[in-house]
């Protein structure tokens, strides 16, 4: 285990609690190989884990999605678990969370709590490894800085929101403009008595704005993220697809392809961003 980390192993306690019954439920299936590698795993072979979690994967690819018992799933997160802790144990961070991010996609339900603590401590112990300082943003080069924004505001064709809008809709001296006007503020003073206003500067405390839009900060946090994407303008595209990347690997697209690719890449129906402060 890399001294970088205070944590010597992953704690899984629904995997522990449920084992037992899983293992039994699994071999009720005809899951007898399987339930052999996971109690290998369990006991420390590593080679018995990523065999359990070929055979669980096999059986995910057994016939269409909707048909896999969902016994199967929870066997594909259990394995995951297993290989994810060996990774973890070796220092290998990345592996560990592609293992754990794989579990969340194509697994159960039934160990998803062990899955999502178990990303948390392995990204907790990968930023302590990683740390390095960090950069003096304050001497950083404005040039270099605006490149690596996912959004640059250069980016923004403020002529064609102009032309979309009504002829001076945002200069008529009609309609109040206020700044960070509460809820509370717009329903007592606008909504109730119906009157317009352009309200201002409620979102400058939005991740949105600031983080999410550098793309340091989403590499060094979520970059060895394994997330689904979608390949193609619409399902109906000849060359629309799925595909399974690394999050560092979606930006790259973003930013080489830009708003004039002719297939874009999606991140879709993916709760990646829920956990990203």
């Amino acid at each position: 285990m890399s001294a970088a980390s205070t944590v010597t192993t992953i704690s899984t306690p629904t995997l522990d609690s449920e084992s037992p019954a899983l293992l039994q439920s699994i071999t009720s299936h005809g899951g007898y190989a399987y339930a052999g590698m996971a109690t290998l795993a369990a006991a420390g072979d590593q080679r018995a884990a990523e065999a359990a979690r070929e055979m669980a994967w096999e059986q995910l690819h057994s016939g269409p999605w909707h048909s896999v018992l969902p016994v199967w799933r929870d066997a594909y997160s259990m394995a995951c678990l297993h290989m994810a802790k060996f990774h973890f144990s070796n220092g290998e961070f990345r592996d560990a969370l592609r293992a754990l991010d794989m579990g969340i996609i194509m697994g159960g339900p039934l160990l998803r709590k062990d899955l999502d603590s178990a990303i948390e401590a392995v990204s907790a112990a990968k930023a302590r490894r990683d740390h390095n300082g960090g950069a003096d943003a304050d001497n950083e080069d404005p040039e270099k800085a605006r490149c690596r924004l996912l959004v640059c505001p250069e980016q923004l064709d403020k002529s064609e929101l102009l032309r979309i809008l009504p002829i001076r809709s945002l200069s008529s001296k009609i309609v109040g403009r206020r700044s960070a006007l509460s809820l509370e503020g717009f329903l007592r003073e606008y909504f109730l008595s119906g009157s317009p206003v352009i309200i201002t500067d409620c979102m400058t405390h939005w991740a949105a704005r600031t983080r999410w839009n550098d793309m340091d900060y989403l590499r060094r946090v979520a970059g060895d993220r394994t997330v689904p994407v979608e390949v193609g303008k619409n399902y109906l595209c000849s060359e629309w697809k799925q595909e399974l990347i690394t999050f560092s690997q979606f930006l790259e697209r973003v930013q080489s392809n830009g708003c004039r690719s002719k297939v874009p890449t999606y991140l879709a129906q993916h709760q990646l961003f829920d956990r990203l402060i």
